[in-house]
């Protein structure tokens, strides 16, 4: 395959970037300078006209956020996939609520997972006030922000999520372990049918389950993928990454991970970002 046939235009697509250095290229693939002890590339793909998208018959295509932030000392790039307007609520409210903030390198980790915990949570309730009572929550969506530090904070919700591949193996960012342990524990509380019950109204009032973690870029990090819900339910993340592991390309091995789920026949938005460090 020839480079240039990767820049096909996506059309409808909503890529929204931040008037940073050049004003912000609209390039699928971009090196950004990065302090020596690190490097990094990124590229997306998103698919459109996709003929197994359950429900829509013309699903609003997912939007891609890129943006790129110095302070001081301090290096920071944010990145996420989403459905609809909750990429554009989590991006505000982290670009005013942390970026615009100058916040110290000393509480940047802290800083960092608060406005992402918070932004999705404020996202989230404001797609649940504006819909309607009968209508399936459709919000689903990822968010990595990476710092110079060494430090990488992931926010997500719905089926949406980050997987972070480490000499190999994949760790999936935020981990479900300890709110499995809960319900292990709320079982032994209450009956079966109650704690069903529960859940299923929590599930309705609350809307998608929002996951917040941090992991540490070292020497082993080989490279992040933030994908929708249309490629997590045809592989797992192990599946993934191995499929990707060995393309150095970031924008090809987008491309190449989303038309793998398209070929598996996926049934939900097909979109994916992956983060290569080198």
């Amino acid at each position: 395959m020839r480079l240039k046939d990767l820049h096909l235009k996506l059309k409808g697509i909503r890529l929204n970037r931040f008037p940073i250095g050049d004003g912000g290229s609209k390039k699928r693939w971009q090196k950004i300078p990065m302090p020596p002890w690190l490097a990094l590339l990124h590229g997306y793909h998103v698919l459109e006209d996709q003929p197994f998208v359950s429900g829509s018959a013309e699903p609003e295509p997912d939007s891609v956020v890129v943006h790129t932030q110095k302070i001081e000392e301090l290096q920071l790039w944010f990145f996420g996939v989403s459905e609809g307007q909750v990429g554009d609520e989590v991006t505000k409210y982290v670009r005013s609520h942390l970026l615009d903030r100058n916040p110290k390198e000393s509480q940047i980790r802290r800083k960092s997972k608060e406005a992402m915990r918070k932004a999705y949570h404020g996202a989230r309730a404001k797609i649940r006030d504006a819909q309607k009572a009968d209508e399936p929550w459709r919000a689903g969506s990822v968010s990595v922000l990476v710092i110079n530090t060494g430090d990488l904070v992931m926010a997500s919700m719905g089926n949406y999520r980050a997987v972070v591949c480490r000499a190999a193996m994949a760790h999936e960012i935020g981990s479900r372990g300890q709110k499995s342990a809960k319900r292990y524990w709320s079982r032994r509380l209450v009956s079966v049918r109650k704690y069903l019950g529960k859940i299923a109204c929590n599930k309705q009032s609350k809307g998608p389950e929002i996951l917040v973690g941090a992991e540490i870029i070292d020497s082993p990090t080989e490279f992040v993928i933030l994908a929708s819900t249309g490629i997590w339910e045809v592989m797992n993340d192990q599946e993934a990454v191995l499929l990707i592991r060995d393309i150095d390309d970031p924008r090809i091995a987008a491309e190449y991970l989303a038309n793998e789920a398209l070929n598996r026949r996926s049934k939900s938005r097909i979109s994916c970002l992956i983060i290569r460090f080198n």
